[in-house]
């Protein structure tokens, strides 16, 4: 098939019976996907950014055959997923984070044999492949050891080598880093980056936007089943032009003095993560306004770490976007 697309989706949709209570049970329909629109280019790094339970995993299931759309059509390399399901499996390969999937007590040159042999591999190819995806995820000198001894990245490295056995066109990456160190994280992105460069296409999902700010030529934003923003990172940042972010590390910040801080004048976007004990305050505001001095006075009484204001990320556009839907 000669489409300039490795993957096209049009007004895709996806709808969840549920069912509630056990005496009366009472039956609902919940829709996670709401009619999306995507093409991704052959060769392109393209981005999936969403919150939980935003739809960007059960669209990944639907582009690679694992849930059948509710309504709407999507083809990979020109192959429709539901009609055409063989040579559509054919093309892709799937990794998902986490650490199921490979097998602890044998090798991990041992576990490429065997997922070689599953996914039809010919005998007088398999050395060759192995040896160059081993070279290409940076495994090379520790394929003989046993899995259950790998790190966290080391495993991910090698769940991506096991995607890539059948040589597929497309390769679903579902957030790969999660879990992983920042050391790790580095080398599988720039396993990610290879692969781009070598000419597969790649669709990540992911949640760490200085990862989808470094790889991706292409960003989609979905929140609350719907596609929100699509363009390149710059073209994403866009969103958060105009603004001012101011940056609070804060110990045991009351309810009440994030809902002051949200309705600041001039203060566009608040957000708050945790990290342990450690919150982190981000507050957006027009660029023109110096809002710092209002945020302190609102979180007097809490003990605060570093306090900064900085020019707005990817990460600021993001969470303006998401919270427009």
């Amino acid at each position: 098939m000669g489409s300039e697309y490795a993957i096209e989706a049009e007004g895709l949709r996806r709808t969840y019976r549920t069912r509630t209570g056990w005496l009366k049970p009472r039956r609902s329909e919940v829709e996670a996907v709401r009619g999306i629109d995507l093409t991704v280019r052959r060769g392109e790094l393209f981005g999936l950014l969403g919150p939980n339970g935003a739809g960007k995993t059960t669209t990944i299931k639907m582009l690679n055959t694992l849930l059948i759309p509710t309504a709407g059509t999507a083809r990979i390399c020109g192959f429709d997923v539901v009609t055409r399901t063989r040579e559509v499996r054919r093309r892709i390969g799937y990794v998902f984070g986490g650490d199921r999937g490979l097998y602890d007590r044998l090798s991990g040159l041992d576990n490429l044999r065997y997922f070689a042999e599953l996914y039809g591999v010919p005998p007088h190819q398999q050395k060759s492949a192995i040896a160059e995806l081993l070279d290409l995820v940076g495994l090379t000198g520790r394929e003989h050891e046993r899995v259950e001894g790998y790190s966290r990245g080391m495993r991910q490295r090698l769940h991506i080598a096991r995607g890539l056995l059948h040589d597929p066109d497309v390769l679903f990456l579902d957030e790969p880093s999660i879990g992983v160190d920042p050391v790790a994280a580095r080398e599988l992105r720039r396993t990610v980056g290879n692969l781009a460069a070598n000419g597969t296409t790649v669709l990540l999902t992911t949640h760490y936007m200085a990862e989808a700010d470094e790889l991706c030529d292409r960003i989609a934003v979905i929140a609350d089943g719907r596609l929100q923003a699509l363009g390149t990172p710059a073209e994403l940042r866009s969103h958060a032009d105009g603004r001012r972010v101011v940056e609070v590390e804060a110990y045991g910040v009351p309810d009440s003095a994030i809902a002051a801080l949200r309705g600041l004048p001039g203060v566009r976007e608040t957000a708050v993560e945790e990290r342990g004990t450690l919150q982190l305050l981000t507050v957006q505001s027009d660029a023109h306004l110096d809002v710092q001095g209002d945020v302190l006075r609102e979180l007097a009484g809490v003990r605060l770490g570093r306090v900064a204001s900085r020019e707005p990320t990817l990460e600021d556009a993001y969470v303006a976007i998401v919270n427009a839907a």
